[in-house]
């Protein structure tokens, strides 16, 4: 039913073309802002309006010392207003978006944001509820493994926020339950499960594991399978047939990361031939992790989530009514 209140207020509308939307859910340093930023520096701040949800938090976080929940409970959001905004969103409509300030954990002055032909809506819980549900194009839930995310989150709150890696800890124990209640059981509502880890056995950065759930039309990477082959032995990537957590068959994209990048770049050209209108992109902003490294993964990902977003933009086309 919420798909079809949203899609019936769509049709209302008429006249010009709503935005594409994309949602983006993980949990705390799960990589959710570095996948986003590619994507909005490639297409142009001109083109792309980027939207993080845990700016609904309805306490600081002073306040929050004292409730018996965290950041990560929906009691501890204004959900309610988040569905509101994401459908105006959605619909084209501007709305004034609360802004939490992560450096100091206090709510500061609200912001005016427009929607622009691409709307990326990224943080904890934007696929809480069937409303946020049913604003959203297409859905991504990052699901790196605990020790990984971990790891990166004590890296973030110690270099950025002003923790020590004991209280990082502490916090990550405090949270656990509440990630395990409302933030992983998001990852059953995307269209695509990213997965950076290492390979076992294997040296070199990080790679990338993505399940292409038929919830939308993904592209045919046959042929770019077949293309990088052509050149090299030990290809970029490959396809392989996986078992859900439901036990049902989906496709998965191993994209590896310790080939060299002459392998990859055969990849990322192939998949760059197949984005539609590409004038005005930044290629060069994908992959980026933090100022100086890049990752040939990260950018394979980004290009499949550009492919979906351009094509929607491009046929009109959005997920079928659930």
């Amino acid at each position: 039913m919420p798909h079809r209140i949203v899609h019936m207020l769509r049709a209302a509308r008429g006249g010009g073309r709503r935005p594409v939307m994309l949602a983006i859910a993980g949990d705390s340093a799960a990589g959710k802002t570095t996948l986003t930023r590619g994507l909005v520096r490639c297409l142009g701040a001109d083109r792309m309006t980027a939207v993080c949800v845990d700016d609904y938090h309805a306490y600081d976080r002073a306040e929050r010392a004292g409730k018996p929940f965290t950041a990560l409970h929906p009691d501890c959001n204004h959900i309610e207003i988040m569905e509101q905004h994401l459908q105006l969103l959605s619909l084209g409509e501007p709305i004034l978006k609360p802004v939490y300030d992560h450096s100091t954990g206090k709510l500061v002055r609200p912001e005016l944001v427009r929607p622009r032909d691409f709307v990326i809506v990224e943080g904890l819980l934007p696929l809480h509820t069937a409303m946020a549900r049913a604003c959203f194009d297409i859905t991504v839930y990052l699901d790196p493994p605990e020790d990984l995310r971990h790891s990166w989150k004590i890296d973030r709150d110690c270099s950025r926020r002003g923790y020590t890696p004991d209280q990082v800890r502490a916090e990550l124990d405090r949270r656990e339950p509440e990630s395990a209640a409302f933030v992983r059981p998001q990852r059953r509502w995307a269209d695509i499960v990213v997965r950076f880890a290492p390979v076992p056995g294997r040296p070199g950065p990080l790679s990338a594991e993505l399940l292409l759930r038929p919830t939308i039309d993904h592209p045919e990477l046959a042929p770019v399978i077949a293309e990088a082959t052509r050149h090299q032995r030990d290809t970029a990537l490959h396809l392989s047939l996986h078992r859900d957590t439901d036990g049902r068959p989906v496709d998965a994209l191993h994209v590896h990361g310790y080939v060299g990048s002459d392998e990859s770049s055969i990849v990322k050209n192939a998949l760059w031939d197949r984005l539609a209108d590409r004038p005005g992109l930044s290629p060069e902003a994908l992959g980026r992790v933090g100022e100086t490294q890049t990752s040939d993964p990260l950018a394979i990902t980004q290009l499949l989530l550009l492919y979906h977003l351009l094509e929607a933009r491009q046929t009109g086309e959005v997920k079928a009514l659930a």
